[in-house]
């Protein structure tokens, strides 16, 4: 499952999600931005999570429903307000959903609040709203997990001074005595966020998925590369098997491909996010130069 916030679209259509989703099964919901502001979303494969009810509002969308056919809990997706006195109100919300959904909570987003000095550096420090985070914690009785990776999850895009830990995973007990989970702070890519994962097991069992690269696209040999491969991969069979086998021999061709002509992209993504990494890391401890304000 995943949980996606601030989307900034006003609609998104079933491609759109699809082309963010690695899983053949698929089953979502959103919240529309306003305008370019805000915007929920949340997706997950039926096959792990049967859906019995649900409901949402502009900062918050609640899935009630049975996972891996045996526990029964909410999963919640937040975008916290910004504005302190609105916030205290979507604090008295989810209070009033959780006594009207009585199972096991995981709540998981943008707060938009800290609970602590020490997860705030260089922005301006509100005494109240932290109590008023603190105290809805409390009353939700639910966890707040370590997490493990990095310190903030948030950094100002603009001058990189300002950091925040205003993102993270809420659960209730029960989810920690059925799953043994650990929350992870990844390195920010694309966003001024870094993603948060829950992971129960640091092993992936899953199969490495085949990624498309839009970038082939653009390459002159591309397209008839695809067509040369495709005329020339010639099995026998059924027709599905067929389509099968022609299908895993176009994507062993264009991975040989891509590293001979285009050059190991993924090692090339990996290095740069790693880069990324290090900075927000030097930037915790000590302002950063210019030059790493131009590299981030």
């Amino acid at each position: 499952m995943a949980l996606i916030q601030e989307t900034k679209k006003p609609s998104l259509t079933n491609q759109m999600v699809k082309s963010v989703w690695p899983r053949d099964r698929l089953e979502f919901m959103q919240v529309d931005a306003d305008g370019v502001a805000g915007g929920l979303l949340c997706m997950w494969d039926p096959d792990i999570f049967e859906l019995s009810d649900c409901c949402s509002n502009r900062n918050f969308i609640l899935l009630s429903g049975k996972l891996l056919n045996s526990f029964n809990c909410a999963i919640v997706n937040i975008y916290a307000p910004t504005d302190i006195i609105r916030r205290r109100k979507f604090w008295e919300s989810l209070l009033w959903l959780k006594a009207h959904f009585p199972i096991p909570w995981c709540i998981g987003g943008d707060f938009n609040e800290i609970r602590n000095l020490g997860e705030r550096v260089g922005v301006s420090l509100r005494d109240r709203g932290m109590r008023d985070f603190t105290n809805f914690i409390d009353k939700c009785e639910v966890v707040d997990l370590p997490l493990l990776g990095r310190k903030y999850t948030w950094c100002n895009a603009t001058d990189g001074h300002k950091w925040s830990r205003i993102d993270r995973f809420l659960l209730s007990p029960e989810w920690l005595e059925k799953f043994k989970f650990s929350q992870w702070g990844l390195a920010r890519v694309s966003s001024d966020h870094c993603p948060i994962v829950l992971m129960e097991d640091t092993r992936d069992w899953w199969p490495k998925p085949f990624k498309f690269l839009n970038a082939w696209m653009l390459h002159l040999n591309f397209a008839s590369f695809v067509e040369h491969t495709w005329s020339h991969s010639q099995f026998s069979g059924p027709a599905g098997l067929i389509l099968q086998r022609k299908l895993y021999a176009l994507k062993l061709a264009l991975k040989i491909w891509s590293k001979d002509v285009i050059g190991d992209v993924s090692s090339k993504l990996h290095l740069l996010e790693n880069e990324l990494h290090q900075l927000d890391l030097k930037a915790k401890i000590m302002p950063l130069v210019e030059d790493d304000l131009k590299q981030q």
